[in-house]
């Protein structure tokens, strides 16, 4: 593990860019900054057009480590490069910001009201080349749509089982355990979510760290016995389709917990941008969310 990296994410200011739409809601991200599916006819040339995208965002003078402590990157970002240098070692030394990789696969279908992670069968491999890039830590989502005790615990068990395998290659996992902004039942998901992290926490050895990336809470401060935990390097929150208004309004109100935005981040850039209109509106999106991170 790089300390220098152990450092900045521990004590230093600013929140995580979450840049790592993959396969299935890259169309959607093109969408929203102003590329429909017309101007691309298969995956390697969307791919293209989303690296594009991001290298524009992580190559602004707006993005970085002054506000921005690490950014998300999907595996073929990992794999592709920014001028000479590999994402991960561009982020690091030219702009001070740590990279982190989502792993996981993408998701199963609903069952127990959750939707767990589909297997990634080839992690530990992953893991190695995440280290030989210089990536710090990894992100793995699951969904959780209803207060269902057991479908809960279901996604708290494969999150931290997994976690313990990055942990042990060296690496600090993002547990994200998404609580749907939409369900019925949020409120509730989040009162049986909280004490099964804790126990989950409980479990690790002395010095192992992980970081929680969680919805928004119903209740202010709700997570602040995760934060304090002796494991706990960061939590941070996710968007969830919330306008970056509403995520900043939210976010504000939790001391201690950054953000850790997608969509609230984006929004409002656009292809059809000058670069100056660009780097205006990113640079006024990361003002807002470092503000509001800093509570």
């Amino acid at each position: 593990m790089n300390e220098e990296q152990l450092t900045k994410m521990r004590s230093g200011p600013g929140f995580i860019a979450a840049l790592d739409q993959s396969g299935g809601s890259t169309p959607k991200a093109l969408r929203l900054y102003g590329i429909s599916e017309s101007e691309y006819s298969n995956e390697e040339e969307m791919f293209d057009l989303v690296h594009q995208m991001r290298t524009r965002i992580m190559t602004s003078p707006s993005f970085n480590g002054d506000r921005i402590l690490a950014a998300i990157l999907f595996e073929n970002t990992m794999d592709r490069k920014i001028g000479q240098k590999y994402t991960a070692e561009y982020l690091w030394e030219e702009k001070n910001v740590v990279p982190i990789l989502k792993v996981d696969k993408g998701l199963e279908d609903e069952q127990s009201g959750v939707r767990l992670m589909k297997p990634i069968p080839n992690l530990d491999s992953l893991l190695e080349r995440a280290n030989e890039r210089g990536i710090f830590g990894t992100k793995m989502r699951s969904v959780i749509l209803k207060a269902n005790q057991d479908g809960i615990q279901a996604v708290v068990n494969q999150q931290f089982e997994i976690a313990k395998r990055i942990v042990a290659a060296g690496l600090v996992p993002i547990i994200e355990p998404e609580i749907d902004i939409h369900s019925p039942e949020k409120a509730e998901c989040e009162r049986i979510l909280r004490p099964q992290l804790i126990d989950g926490l409980n479990t690790l050895e002395a010095g192992q760290l992980v970081m929680f990336k969680l919805t928004l809470p119903s209740e202010d401060n709700f997570y602040k016995e995760c934060i304090d935990h002796p494991n706990m390097l960061k939590v941070v929150a996710l968007s969830g389709g919330y306008s970056r208004e509403e995520a900043n309004a939210l976010l504000a109100r939790n001391h201690n917990m950054r953000a850790s935005f997608s969509r609230a981040l984006t929004e409002g850039l656009s292809a059809q941008q000058t670069d100056d209109e660009f780097n205006r509106m990113l640079n006024d999106s990361i003002e807002s969310i470092y503000q509001a991170s800093m509570t």
